[in-house]
C-alpha cells in the first residue's frame, strides 16, 4: 500500500477519510479521541507519526475493526482493557494480508477468522500489550477436559474447513507488566481442532509476558497460559527474549496441544500460582531447549509436564519448585532425551494438582515417570533432591527409562522419604547412580527390577 498519507487531526478527519474511496494510508498527527469503534475498509492503513504522541483512544466499545489488505502502524491505542482494541470484522474469503506494527495497546488484539474465510496472511511486529481482561470471550479450544481462555494477543482460525488457513509471523511480543499481568491467557495461537482450521506460524518470538487467568482455586475445567500453541498450529518457531511469567490458579506458563519444530527459551520461566506448570505438552515438539531456570511456586504447580503427544530432544538448565505436590518432571507418554544442565529440586510434600482436567493429590516427586511414560535417556549434570515428607525422589511408577546419567546425587531429605522409587513392571536401569535418604529408604522396589546396578551407590 504505497498511496501518500492523508494527514489526520482530528476526529471529523478521521470519518472523513475512512468513507472515501480506498486503498489509501491514513496518518494521525496527534491523538484522537474516538467516542465508537471505527472499521477500515479493504485496503487502507492507519499509521502514526510516531506512537508516543499519536494516541488513538476508545471510550465506548472495541476498537479498530480490520477487514482485509490492512495494516495499522506506530500509534498508541487504548480501549477499555476488557474491550476489543483491535479486532478482525470477518466475511471475506481471501482476507489478504494484515500488517502489524510498532504498537502499544491497552485492549485484546483479537484476530479471529471464522467459516467462509479460507485465507489470510498475518505479520505481527513489536506489540506491546499493556492491559487485558479477556476472559469474557466464548471462543474457547476444548479438549482433555478443559477449555482454555483467550490472550491479550488471540490469534485464532475458528473455521473448520480444512483449507483454512492463517498463515502468521508473529515478532517481539510482549504483554503485562511484572505484578501487573494481562488477565486471562498472554499470547494465544489455536486452530480450529486437529483436523482443519490450521494456522501455519512461521515464528513467534516474544519479549516478557505476565499473565493470570484470575481463576478461582479448585477450578478443574479451565485453564490459561503465559504462551499456548494450541491445536491446529504448526509452528517452526517459538523463542523467547524475555522472561514469562504467570500469577494464577491453573495458569501454565508455557503450553502446547499443537506442533513445534524449535521452542528456544533465553529467559526464566516462572509461575506463582496453584497447578501452574513451567512447560506442559499435550503436543509433538522437535526440540525444547530452556536456557535459564523454571521455577514455580504454588500449590501443585510442576516444572514439567509431558501429558500427550512427544519431545524428542528436551534440555533445561534447572527445575525447581516451591509446593505440595509441585513435581519436578513428569512424563506420562514417550519422549526422547531429557538434559537437565544443572540439578531439579522440590520442596514440597504431597498435595492437590491439576491432571487432565482432574483435581488429585500427587506427591512432589522430583522426576517420576507414569504408566505409558517412556523416557529414552535422563541426563542430569547436577542433583537430583526432594525434602518433603512421603516423597520419591526418582520414581519410575509404571514407565521405563532406557538410560539414566545422573552425575551428581539423587537425595531425599524428608521424613519417610525415599531417594529411589521403583515400582514398573518391566526392568530399570540404576547405573551409576548415588542416592541417599536422610530419614527414609534410599531404594525401594515394589515391582519389576533393577537390571543394571553397576556402580549403584545407597
Amino acid at each position: 500500500m504505497n498511496h501518500s498519507p492523508t494527514p489526520i487531526t482530528s476526529l471529523a478527519d478521521l470519518m472523513q477519510a475512512l468513507s472515501e474511496v480506498g486503498p489509501r494510508t491514513l496518518e494521525l498527527q496527534t491523538s484522537v479521541a474516538c467516542p465508537f469503534s471505527i472499521i477500515l475498509p479493504p485496503g487502507f492503513a492507519l499509521t502514526g507519526k510516531d506512537k508516543d504522541s499519536c494516541i488513538l483512544g476508545f471510550s465506548n466499545g472495541d476498537g479498530i475493526g480490520l477487514t482485509a489488505d490492512n495494516r495499522v502502524a506506530k500509534l498508541t491505542v487504548i480501549a477499555t482493557p476488557a474491550a476489543r482494541a483491535i479486532y478482525t470484522q470477518t466475511g471475506f474469503a481471501d482476507m489478504g494480508s494484515i500488517t502489524l506494527d510498532d504498537l502499544s495497546v491497552t485492549g485484546q488484539v483479537s484476530i479471529i477468522t471464522r467459516s467462509g474465510t479460507d485465507k489470510l496472511n498475518l505479520v505481527v511486529d513489536r506489540l506491546h500489550i499493556a492491559a487485558c481482561d479477556c476472559r469474557r470471550y466464548s471462543e474457547q479450544p476444548q479438549k482433555y477436559g478443559v477449555n482454555v481462555y483467550q490472550g491479550a494477543l488471540t490469534v485464532y482460525n475458528f473455521s473448520g474447513d480444512a483449507r483454512s488457513t492463517i498463515s502468521a509471523s508473529l515478532s517481539n511480543i510482549s504483554a503485562g507488566a511484572r505484578n501487573a499481568p494481562v488477565i486471562g491467557s498472554g499470547i494465544f495461537v489455536s486452530g480450529f481442532g486437529d483436523q482443519g482450521g490450521w494456522v501455519q506460524l512461521d515464528k513467534l518470538t516474544t519479549g516478557a509476558v505476565y499473565s493470570c487467568g484470575m481463576l478461582p482455586y479448585g477450578t478443574a475445567d479451565v485453564i490459561t497460559a503465559g504462551v499456548f500453541i494450541v491445536y491446529g498450529v504448526k509452528a517452526k518457531l517459538v523463542e523467547h527474549f524475555g522472561e514469562v511469567v504467570t500469577y494464577g490458579v491453573n495458569d501454565m506458563v508455557l503450553d502446547t496441544w499443537g506442533a513445534v519444530e524449535d521452542w528456544r527459551v533465553h529467559a526464566p520461566v516462572v509461575s506463582y500460582g496453584p497447578s501452574g506448570i513451567g512447560f506442559v505438552n499435550f503436543g509433538t515438539v522437535n526440540n525444547f531447549v530452556a536456557e535459564r531456570e523454571i521455577v514455580t511456586h504454588g500449590l501443585g504447580a510442576r516444572g514439567f509436564n509431558q501429558y500427550d503427544g512427544t519431545v524428542k530432544n528436551i534440555r533445561f538448565k534447572s527445575i525447581e519448585t516451591f509446593g505440595d505436590g509441585s513435581i519436578g518432571i513428569q512424563v506420562s507418554k514417550p519422549v526422547g532425551t531429557i538434559v537437565v544442565d544443572d540439578s531439579i529440586i522440590t520442596h514440597g510434600s504431597v498435595g492437590n494438582t491439576l491432571v487432565k482436567g482432574v483435581n488429585m493429590q500427587l506427591p512432589a516427586a522430583a522426576f517420576s515417570v507414569k504408566p505409558g511414560g517412556i523416557v529414552e535417556k535422563l541426563v542430569v549434570n547436577g542433583d537430583v533432591v526432594t525434602h518433603g515428607t512421603k516423597v520419591a525422589t526418582y520414581a519410575v511408577e509404571g514407565g521405563r527409562v532406557g538410560a539414566i546419567d545422573i552425575k551428581g546425587r539423587v537425595l531425599a531429605h524428608g521424613q519417610d522419604s525415599s531417594a529411589l522409587l521403583i515400582a514398573n513392571k518391566g526392568s530399570t536401569p540404576l547405573t551409576n547412580v548415588r542416592a541417599n535418604a536422610a530419614a527414609g529408604k534410599a531404594l525401594v522396589v515394589e515391582d519389576g527390577e533393577v537390571t543394571d546396578r553397576t556402580g549403584l551407590s545407597i
